[in-house]
C-alpha cells in the first residue's frame, strides 16, 4: 500500500468545448471517480487535488456582472478560490461516496478548504503574469485599474485582462489536519486550484491576490504529507521530448536528473508540461519515491507502469 497524491488536470472536471454546466461537470467527475475508486480499492491511501481555472474564472465573471448591474461588491481572488474549492470538492465528494457505496467499500470522503503559504518577498509579486477574469476594452481596463489597483495587460489582441502574481508555494497550512484524516482512513480532497494563497504577516494569516500553480502546489502537498507517489493526470498519456517535431519521442521512465536537464533545455511548454515536470523533479528531490505523469483514463494503470515515471537517480548523492 502506498500513499498517493493524485493531481487532477482540468479535463477531469471540464472538457474542451464544454460550456461548464453542472451536468457536464458532474458527468466528467463521475468518470474521474471510477479511476480514483479503483486506486482506493487496490489498497492505496489517496489525497486528491485538482485544478479550478474555468470555475474560478466564471466566478470572477459573475462578480463583474453583479457589480456592473447591481453594485454588489466583488469578492477578492482568494475568496473566489475558496468558493471553487468548495464547489469542486462537493462534486468529487458526492460522486466518490456514491461509487464507494455501490461497490461496498467503506470510506469517508472529506474536502478540506486549504490555504497555501507564500512569501511576501517572492519575486513573482514584482512581476504579475497570470491572467485572470474577464476581457476589457482598453478604456474599461484603465478605469478598472484606477478604481481597484489591478495590474492590466493586453492579451494577444483579444483585449485587456487583469494579471496577478504566481508565487511559489512554501507550505500547506492544513498539513497536519489532512495527515490525520488520511491516517484515519479518509479519502481527502485538498489544495484545489493550487490552494488559497495566504501570507504570514506578523504571525497573522492574510489572503493574497495571487494564483499558485496547481502542479507545484500538488508537489508541496505530496512532500508535506510524505507521500510515496505523486500522480499528475493530464490529457496526454506520456511526456514527450521534441514535442510536435518529427523527432518527437515519448518517455516511459527517466531519472529526476535527466528531467532536470530536459527542463534546462526548454523541452517543455511553459504553463503546460513544464510545471508538471518541475513538480515531479521537486518531489523526487524532496525524498519522494516516484512521480508519474499520464492521462486521466490511465490513472489506475499508472501505478503498475503506464505513463511517464520519474524516479530518483541511481546515485542518491546527485543533486536534482
Amino acid at each position: 500500500m502506498a500513499r498517493v497524491v493524485v493531481a487532477l488536470g482540468g479535463n477531469a472536471i471540464l472538457q474542451r468545448n464544454q460550456v461548464g454546466t453542472i451536468e457536464e461537470q458532474l458527468e466528467n467527475v463521475s468518470r474521474t471517480a471510477v479511476q480514483l475508486a479503483a486506486i482506493v480499492k487496490a489498497g492505496h491511501e489517496i489525497v486528491v487535488t485538482h485544478g479550478n481555472g474555468p470555475q474560478v474564472g466564471n466566478l470572477l465573471l459573475q462578480n463583474e456582472e453583479a457589480f456592473r448591474s447591481a453594485g454588489i461588491p466583488p469578492m477578492p481572488l482568494d475568496v473566489c478560490g475558496a468558493e471553487s474549492q468548495g464547489m469542486i470538492g462537493y462534486m468529487l465528494q458526492r460522486t466518490l461516496r456514491n461509487d464507494f457505496r455501490a461497490s461496498g467499500l467503506l470510506r469517508e470522503v472529506v474536502c478540506v478548504v486549504t490555504q497555501v503559504l507564500v512569501r511576501r518577498d517572492d519575486p513573482a509579486f514584482s512581476n504579475p503574469t497570470k491572467p485572470v477574469g474577464p476581457f476589457y476594452t482598453a478604456a474599461r481596463a484603465e478605469r478598472v485599474s484606477s478604481q481597484r489597483g489591478y495590474v492590466m495587460k493586453e492579451d494577444a489582441g483579444r483585449g485587456w485582462r487583469r494579471v496577478v502574481p504566481s508565487p511559489d508555494p512554501q507550505a500547506i497550512v492544513e498539513t497536519e489536519s489532512i495527515r490525520r484524516l488520511v491516517e484515519s482512513g479518509c479519502v481527502v480532497i485538498a489544495s484545489g486550484g493550487g490552494g488559497i494563497p495566504v501570507a504570514l504577516d506578523d504571525g497573522v494569516l492574510t489572503g493574497v491576490e495571487a494564483v499558485i500553480d496547481k502542479d507545484l502546489a500538488a508537489q508541496r502537498l505530496a512532500t508535506d504529507l510524505r507521500a510515496a507517489v505523486l500522480l499528475i493526470l493530464t490529457d496526454v498519456e506520456r511526456v514527450a521530448l521534441d514535442f510536435g517535431r518529427p523527432s518527437q519521442r515519448f518517455l516511459d521512465r527517466a531519472t529526476a536528473v535527466e528531467m532536470r536537464r530536459h527542463l534546462k533545455e526548454n523541452q517543455f511548454k511553459p504553463g503546460s508540461m513544464q510545471p508538471k515536470v518541475e513538480a515531479c523533479v521537486r518531489f523526487i528531490a524532496a525524498g519522494g519515491q516516484e512521480a508519474i505523469v499520464t492521462s486521466l483514463d490511465k490513472a489506475f494503470d499508472a501505478l503498475s507502469g503506464a505513463g511517464t515515471h520519474i524516479v530518483p537517480p541511481a546515485d542518491d548523492g546527485v543533486d536534482v
